[in-house]
């Protein structure tokens, strides 16, 4: 079984993903760091035990990783927005054997103390639009949400909207059951997630 680990905001730079977070939410985001493989770098908001949110965007210092990036980062354009949600699991091959074609191969990555697998396309391109989670597998005890300060941000619920509901319900059955996760039938790809904080709930989408 998969569980809810993080939530992916995707921006054309870190700075004015992190503005925009901390803007909506009124709370401080916390250092993250980079990814050599990815060339990629982010900040974190802690949202609970085992959960939290991450805003991430290509680094301009950092070289070109030969292969497209994950959450079809190369091709992002536009406002800071939430485009992805990322699912842990004990035993990463045998969720990627019940996951759809595309979700990714395998990697093993590492951001200071932090090991981990993660399942990345190939083309960067999640199936369902981006919708299907990302999928990792923490290696040992060490986890981002247990190292970020408490802001008092909790996730209220998390709305997946696809032309194809009912194909994406089917491709999650068996793999995630929580409640916070609800999926819609939209006429185009959209998420959405409710966030209480020490100022109300906010939604970011």
């Amino acid at each position: 079984m998969l569980t809810l680990d993080h939530l992916a905001i995707a921006a054309e730079s870190l700075e004015a993903g992190v503005a925009a977070v901390e803007d909506r939410l009124e709370v401080r985001l916390s250092a993250g760091g980079r990814h050599p493989a990815m060339g990629t770098h982010n900040r974190l908001l802690r949202l609970g035990p085992g959960l939290y949110l991450e805003v991430i965007a290509i680094d301009p210092a950092a070289p070109p990783p030969g292969r497209p990036r994950w959450f079809d980062l190369d091709r992002f354009a536009g406002p800071p927005r939430l485009t992805n949600w990322i699912a842990r699991c004990d035993d990463l091959d045998a969720a990627l054997a019940r996951a759809p074609d595309g979700t990714g191969v395998p990697m093993d990555l590492a951001r200071g103390d932090l090991r981990w697998r993660m399942a990345v396309p190939e083309d960067g391109r999640l199936p369902f639009d981006g919708l299907f989670p990302a999928l990792i597998a923490w290696q040992g005890t060490a986890h981002p949400a247990a190292l970020l300060p408490e802001t008092g941000c909790r996730l209220a619920g998390l709305e997946l909207v696809h032309p194809q509901a009912e194909a994406l319900r089917l491709a999650l059955r068996g793999l995630i059951d929580d409640p916070l996760i609800a999926v819609h039938s939209g006429p185009a790809p959209a998420m959405r997630a409710l966030i209480d904080t020490p100022s109300g709930r906010r939604v970011l989408e």
